[in-house]
């Protein structure tokens, strides 16, 4: 029976214990990196911000705490935490694309070849979050809110928001 990501973690922190953390890597690599990928639509950055989590379960394995959150979550928090970072750092969302959200929006509605990724990309940070994290990584709805650091209300809000936004814009695609 393999052993539980709470384990693993204690291994890792009291020992530094490498074939823990290659379990939790072989676990928890791919959702990481699919996560990050829909958060910055480029797959070499998502990467990038996969390993760097991964090196911060190496480092910092002493800060998990498995009666907080499962092991899922905490790494979500940070791997969402390094996504906006990233975007940040790269100017992804000028101011100009901001205040143009909905303009932006409906010219990618309007080309043929739109899609809910290429929307996504579009929608304001916290509403491409909640999307993700519920979507496409499977958390439930309280586990979402815990790695955005908001009440469960707030989320549910975000994603109704979200899907109206993504619903108005795909009906008017061609």
């Amino acid at each position: 029976m393999p052993e539980d990501d709470a384990i693993l973690m204690q291994r890792i922190a009291r020992s530094q214990d490498r074939r823990a953390f290659a379990e939790v890597a072989n676990r928890h690599i791919a959702p990481i990196e699919r996560f990050a990928t829909r958060m910055l639509g480029d797959v070499a950055r998502a990467q990038d911000v996969t390993q760097e989590v991964m090196l911060k379960v190496w480092l910092r394995a002493n800060e998990y705490h498995s009666g907080k959150a499962r092991l899922t979550t905490w790494l979500h928090q940070i791997a969402r935490n390094l996504c906006i970072d990233q975007q940040r750092a790269t100017a992804r969302l000028s101011a100009w694309q901001e205040q143009d959200q909905e303009q932006a929006l409906s010219a990618v509605a309007d080309d043929r070849g739109a899609d809910v990724s290429g929307l996504l990309m579009l929608l304001p940070e916290a509403q491409r979050s909640a999307l993700v994290l519920t979507y496409y990584q499977s958390l439930t709805n309280r586990e979402a809110a815990e790695v955005m650091g908001l009440s469960v209300r707030a989320l549910e809000s975000l994603l109704v928001r979200a899907r109206r936004s993504l619903k108005r814009h795909l009906e008017v695609a061609p």
